[in-house]
């Protein structure tokens, strides 16, 4: 099925561009966004006559992304979720919980804008796309923790698997220590303790 573009299209074209793709992506995605119209004669005409119109309201909005994307670029979310010691997560995190946490913070983010090549199932600092608009793209990132403090220590660099090690390894040093106080404190009652043979040596 041939359709023109009415925008630039990822790995398909440029506005004006007439391309073949297959009628149910025609369909459900580029007619029904409005990115492309059905290649007939009346509305490639049509579109000569509003690509001007186009060609503007096209540059202005890639202004306006361009903008929102200066502030948006490199910035971090924190997504609290419940998942396992081993940093697994109950379910995953989606495009829907990425836009809602952007959007709190006070940028206009839609879920479709965000795209999430890998599914988040883990805890940890996750990088996702934003498409503001077809010629422009920026990185965030999703601080996926238990808590706001867990939060704060993955952005310092450590990981859950590393934090976990930690709690590990000064559960096991606490433990060590209290054994060896034990010791010490029973050597202690035993230095304090007579000898047996010198009891028996008073009673003589």
């Amino acid at each position: 099925m041939q359709v023109i573009l009415l925008e630039r299209v990822a790995k398909l074209g440029q506005m004006g561009d007439v391309v073949d793709v297959k009628p149910g992506y025609a369909r459900n995605f580029l007619l029904l966004q409005g990115k492309a119209l059905t290649a007939s004669k009346e509305n490639i005409a049509q579109f000569e006559a509003q690509k001007a119109q186009l060609e503007a309201r096209n540059v202005e909005t890639k202004k306006e992304a361009e903008a929102l994307g200066e502030r948006l670029d490199g910035e971090q979310f924190i997504v609290i979720r419940q998942a396992s010691d081993g940093g697994n997560l109950y379910g995953s995190v989606t495009t829907r919980d990425a836009a809602d946490v952007a959007t709190e913070a006070g940028f206009t983010v839609d879920r479709k804008q965000v795209v999430i090549i890998n599914p988040i199932k883990e805890l940890g600092l996750h990088s996702v796309d934003v498409v503001l608009h077809p010629e422009v793209t920026v990185q965030v990132k999703l601080n996926v923790a238990r808590s706001e403090e867990e939060a704060e220590l993955q952005a310092s660099g450590k990981s859950i698997q590393e934090l976990a090690a930690e709690e590990e390894a000064q559960a096991e040093f606490e433990v060590s220590q209290l054994f060896d106080d034990i010791g010490a404190a029973a050597d202690e009652d035993g230095d304090d303790a007579p000898a047996p043979a010198a009891e028996e040596a008073s009673e003589e």
